[in-house]
């Protein structure tokens, strides 16, 4: 396994492993199909913010991406993998990853929004709820999490 820079080339698969990661937590075609503009990585987005892949002979099973919302705070804007790989250790892999990049630039706060569902793995990552926000499924809020390092 291998984690590197992705590739702006690499946005349809990153784009393709986001849409069935959400589809994993059951969500219909439809919903996913009218979440279709924000679950789209495009070339622009890799070119602009940092993001980082995971392969795994030679498959890209999973990606991270981050933005720097200050020169204190990152936010975690994505952390997808392949549905077939949930649940076995990939994702904390991921996350292992992206905190250590983060300790190495001296980053004092980390936030992100989480998908309901992956709510308890970044609360065993070390995450904690400071909030939440209703999204467009009426009585769905996604947890709103920081880490401090």
């Amino acid at each position: 396994m291998i984690i590197q820079k992705a590739n702006i080339t690499d946005n349809e698969i990153l784009t393709a492993i986001t849409k069935k990661s959400k589809a994993y937590w059951g969500y219909s075609v439809e919903q996913i199909q009218k979440w279709d503009k924000n679950l789209t990585i495009s070339q622009d987005y890799i070119r602009n913010n940092n993001t980082f892949k995971l392969i795994d002979n030679d498959l890209i099973i999973g990606y991270y991406s981050y933005i720097f919302e200050n020169e204190n705070t990152v936010k975690l804007d994505n952390l997808f993998i392949l549905p077939k790989y949930i649940g076995k250790g990939f994702g904390k892999y991921l996350l292992l990853d992206f905190l250590n990049r983060m300790n190495e630039q001296k980053i004092e706060k980390i936030i992100l929004d989480s998908e309901p569902n992956a709510e308890s793995f970044y609360s065993k990552m070390g995450f904690v709820k400071i909030g939440e926000f209703e999204t467009s499924i009426k009585n769905r809020f996604m947890p709103i999490m920081e880490m401090k390092l």
